[in-house]
């Protein structure tokens, strides 16, 4: 378990608070003006910037832990919590004080109408309402009181837990509260399905992959545990809590796989038990084999804790070394606030935290030698994966040579980490240069070979884009699949330039792919970010970088748009909404690191002395706290589009600070610190 390292984190108020001011901005609305209505003259700016970049810095450098890496808190809903409290009431290890702690954020994120939301200021979302209602239920709150009062009835109106996605559904299903025969099936011998043939599981992301391969298991299962009290309360009708609903027409995937999810239900009924018991052997040893050196799987909580589930059900008891190890992997995602409550990590980025920490500290003029940074690239030097994971599936002939997002997690190295640590380095002078050239050749070499059709990148694996699995009945709970994004080809497109490699035709694939992937406004789609200015704030330097001139048209466009989109008080800001409403592209209260992505893009494209950046550093400068960082509670991050939602608590942090950094010193270029 850790402890929060975040000075604000105690600090935040109700979500309810914030639900009730945020959800009244408006596309095209700003925050409040900057304290002064005039702009400080050029030497003035100049001075605000370096003063706020100096104070940052040294608030990073106080946040490094003595082993060499930083971590921010990474906060996503919830469910994370609802889902932890959940698998210990199924284990039969649920004690009180992690339920009162859990209980206690829990509530602290209610909004007012009864609701909880996916992200902050968000509307409410009928999932995550049905899972901290239960797990409230779980502390002993009764259903009479009135905050959960409000919430039942806020589920009835959404059309209650037969509206919920199937992931809610299963873990109801795990204590009777709803049906087995009313899910979709998802049998084990989904594991026999060879690698070429349709919707085999390396046709689904890594994330999902991790996912399904156990809950294939539970789906074969099925078990009950009793209820410990009924949910009538969450139900439109009690006496028919899944009223029937009439299947789409068979011409179109969703009726196709209806069809399909129903005659795999007769199957289960039929399955050979021979053949079922292999395939259930099969994937215990999938699952196994897959199990990081900390006890978790993949690094992030959701795969662990169905894959705690399924071997439990398999009969590995609770004191077999690999679920005792599965179980206090669990315990270390919990962070526990001053005020004894207790927030689930869905994963931990100290790997990324890291690199984008160098990265800041550097442009912002600290000395490539410096004694922090060296520690920091010798702890990611250390992290280096040099063994194969399930990406050599597509890529058997590729030789390993990657980083994870994650401290643990040798099984998934990703494109966007690895890009990231070569730029990282190549802004250190390190005393054993062939020690780094070493690792630098390995990444850059895994990296091209994990080059998708198209000249593009994704996030984990290459050639990720089968359609097919999105179409699953059982796949409602965001994106399954790993196509090439924008903001990871243009990470990779940038560290290639800074290797010497931007004429190569590997890299002017990815360039040609993002100048196609440019939208119509001028912005590109951010994957992993929120969301267009993220994405346009990826994909500028990168074009610079590798040669692109800044009076190149699709710059000139992102540029023009990114002025369109400026808020009034200076700084940037979009809404997760923009994800699934086009009236929200670009809008949002202002934030200090989507401001400083902006500014980073502007910059890249020679943009310095203009107003959108004097505007935008004045921004950063006004609202930085006195201890050298920014508030920042809005969620920035995206795990799934729309779908799932992150708050890197170190972002307000590190991309302030570049962005700071480059304005006072400059950009960064290829071969200026080798």
């Amino acid at each position: 378990m850790t402890a929060t390292t975040d000075g604000s984190a105690g600090a935040v108020g109700p979500r309810a608070a914030a639900a009730s001011t945020t959800n009244e901005l408006r596309p095209g609305a700003a925050a409040a003006a900057l304290d002064g209505t005039a702009l400080p003259d050029a030497s003035g700016l100049d001075e605000a910037a370096a003063r706020a970049a100096e104070r940052a810095a040294g608030h990073l450098l106080a946040r490094q832990d003595p082993e060499g890496w930083w971590k921010g808190d990474l906060e996503t809903n919830v469910t994370m919590d609802a889902e932890d409290l959940l698998l210990r009431q199924f284990l039969g290890i649920l004690d009180a004080d992690t339920t009162h702690a859990a209980a206690l954020h829990i509530r602290r994120e209610q909004r007012e109408d009864g609701a909880w939301a996916t992200f902050y200021g968000g509307p409410g979302d009928l999932s995550a309402t049905v899972e901290a209602y239960v797990a409230l239920r779980l502390a002993g709150d009764l259903p009479d009181a009135p905050h959960m009062a409000r919430a039942s009835a806020w589920v009835r109106a959404g059309g209650g837990i037969a509206s919920a996605r199937v992931f809610t559904r299963i873990w109801l299903a795990l204590f009777g509260w709803w049906r087995w025969e009313d899910l979709p099936e998802l049998p084990p011998e989904l594991l026999f399905l060879p690698k070429w043939f349709p919707l085999n599981i390396y046709d689904f992301g890594c994330w999902a992959r991790q996912t399904i391969v156990p809950l294939t298991v539970v789906s074969a299962k099925r078990p009950v545990r009793p209820a410990p009290f009924p949910l009538d309360e969450l139900h439109t009708d009690p006496a028919l809590p899944n009223p029937p609903r009439p299947l789409a027409p068979a011409t179109g995937w969703d009726g196709l796989f209806q069809r399909l999810d129903k005659a795999l239900h007769l199957y289960h009924r039929v399955a050979p038990r021979a053949l079922r018991r292999t395939a259930m052997n099969q994937a215990a040893r999938w699952i196994i084999e897959r199990q990081e050196n900390d006890g978790c799987w993949g690094g992030i909580q959701p795969p662990a804790v169905y894959s705690v589930i399924a071997l439990h059900l398999l009969g590995y008891d609770l004191q077999h070394p690999v679920m005792r190890a599965g179980l206090a992997s669990l315990d270390r995602f919990a962070v526990w606030r001053e005020d004894g409550s207790r927030m689930v990590e869905a994963c931990q980025s100290p790997v990324w935290d890291t690199c984008l920490a160098v990265i800041a500290l550097a442009d912002a003029g600290l000395e490539p030698d410096h004694p922090a940074l060296l520690k920091a690239v010798d702890w990611m030097l250390d992290e280096e994966i040099t063994r194969t994971g399930d990406w050599s599936v597509r890529r058997p002939e590729l030789p390993p040579g990657g980083w994870a997002f994650e401290f643990h997690n040798d099984n998934y190295p990703d494109i966007d980490d690895t890009a990231e640590v070569l730029l990282a380095f190549r802004r250190v002078r390190h005393p054993d240069p062939a020690r780094l050239e070493a690792a630098v050749a390995r990444g850059a070499r895994w990296t091209l070979g994990m080059q998708s059709k198209g000249g593009a990148w994704g996030a984990f694996d290459a050639d990720n884009t089968s359609a097919l699995p999105n179409k699953l009945p059982f796949c409602d709970f965001g994106e399954v699949i790993d196509p090439p994004s924008a903001d990871v080809t243009a990470h990779v497109v940038e560290m290639l330039a800074f290797e010497g490699l931007a004429r190569d035709p590997r890299t002017r694939g990815g360039i040609d792919w993002l100048l196609a992937a440019q939208e119509p406004n001028g912005a590109w789609f951010g994957r992993w970010g929120v969301n267009h200015v993220y994405g346009t704030g990826s994909v500028l330097p990168a074009l610079t970088a590798a040669g692109l001139p800044v009076s190149h048209p699709a710059i000139r466009r992102a540029v023009h748009w990114l002025g369109t989109v400026q808020n009034e008080d200076g700084g940037w800001g979009e809404d997760l909404r923009s994800y699934h409403d086009e009236t929200w592209i670009g809008r949002g209260a202002s934030t200090a690191s989507q401001t400083a992505w902006a500014l980073i893009a502007l910059l890249a494209a020679g943009e310095r002395d203009s107003d959108p950046v004097r505007r935008g550093v004045a921004w950063l400068a006004e609202t930085q706290r006195e201890d050298g960082s920014w508030d920042e509670p809005y969620f920035t991050g995206t795990g799934f589009p729309w779908d799932f939602s992150i708050n890197y608590h170190l972002y307000r942090l590190v991309f302030p600070l570049t962005a700071l950094g480059r304005y006072v010193h400059g950009e960064p270029s290829p071969g200026k610190v080798r």
